[in-house]
């Protein structure tokens, strides 16, 4: 195993605090940074209860009123692509397959010029049946949690006996054409950080790309513990043992994923190493939460409005204009990994993956 040492960015000095961002229409912040990865969440609701995310009860779900419609989500994905530069739209959730006009909004999005990149992320219930009708509306790429392959886990885990769902979804998935269909895994300790060697050789095996990410510090309740989490040298070591893994080419840029060719390839792994490793600096992502809401980091600790702009009568440049004070002010780091760190109120699955 090489190249595992993170890649050096680094930020430039911040603008003054008063100061705005002027003339520069894109999504920049005081640090020069560019969002144009925007991630949209559909729906806070979720039809697992994956202990490392929510409560068995489940949460208080937010009232539909709260809920942006399609025709909102359609304008504000269509203000950040014509206005602001956005390249990459994502659909997450919660669940965003519980969304019932997902396909509507996704063919929406397509419809936009220039085109953005289309991806969803999912638990993948659902997917079977689906997978076709969203590549049909422009779906290019997927990802899909899946943290076992044992089933008996995986209803441990999951709270719901679904991984048959799962897996059934990945298969269709890769027959619609969707290109990359990706696996999202979470390792924890002493519950599934045995499965590092079987996850990547499934992977392997049936085309698909396995991204292990780094748990990290947004489950509801607060149980997040720097000791419980397998850290992303821990799971190089264990892959290492069974494959060779040699450093892509490709620039990281404002990838999230460190990756790796596994048997010198074409098949590649990922790590998402949030905590130990984060890559803030070359951070390029703004986040929609389903209630309307801009966050310029999972770990903000504010939130900008645009719900309210667009319900009371706002012009589109209204709108960019709100959004681009919301990025300009993103802090440098999340600091998840220093003693100051305060998780934020609200848990991934109200915020967006």
């Amino acid at each position: 195993m090489k190249g595992s040492e993170p890649i050096p960015i680094t930020l430039g000095p911040a603008r003054r605090a008063g100061d705005r961002p002027g003339t520069d229409r894109r999504l920049i912040d005081a640090f020069g940074r560019v969002a144009t990865d925007l991630r949209v969440s559909l729906t806070d609701r979720c039809n697992l209860r994956c202990t490392y995310c929510m409560p068995a009860e489940g949460l208080a779900w937010l009232p539909r009123r709260e809920i942006l419609t399609d025709d909102e989500i359609n304008r504000l994905v269509r203000i950040a692509v014509e206005r602001l530069g956005i390249r990459e739209v994502r659909f997450t959730g919660g669940e965003p397959l519980l969304r019932p006009g997902l396909e509507r909004i996704i063919a929406a999005t397509a419809a936009l010029r220039p085109r953005p990149d289309i991806s969803v992320t999912t638990n993948g219930i659902g997917l079977a049946r689906r997978a076709q009708a969203l590549a049909d509306s422009g779906l290019q790429r997927i990802n899909v949690s899946l943290d076992t392959l044992r089933a008996d886990r995986f209803r441990s885990l999951a709270r719901r006996d679904r991984i048959g769902d799962v897996l059934d979804g990945l298969r269709s998935a890769r027959r619609a054409g969707l290109r990359p269909v990706k696996v999202n895994a979470v390792l924890m300790r002493g519950v599934n950080d045995d499965e590092a060697v079987d996850l990547l050789r499934y992977c392997v095996d049936n085309g698909f790309e396995l991204r292990f990410i780094e748990q990290m510090p947004l489950g509801a309740g607060w149980a997040w513990r720097r000791e419980n989490m397998v850290a992303a040298e821990e799971i190089l070591v264990r892959l290492s043992a069974e494959f060779t893994l040699t450093p892509t080419r490709e620039p990281r840029a404002g990838a999230p994923a460190e990756r790796w060719l596994v048997d010198g390839g074409p098949a590649t792994v990922g790590v998402i190493a949030s905590v130990t490793r984060p890559f803030c600096s070359a951070c390029d992502r703004t986040r929609l939460t389903a209630d309307g809401q801009i966050r310029s980091c999972l770990f903000s600790a504010s939130e900008t409005d645009l719900r309210g702009l667009l319900r009371t009568g706002a012009v589109d440049e209204q709108i960019a204009d709100r959004w681009r004070l919301a990025m300009w002010g993103k802090a440098a780091g999340h600091g998840v990994d220093t003693s100051g760190f305060a998780q934020p109120s609200r848990s991934m699955s109200t915020i967006g993956g």
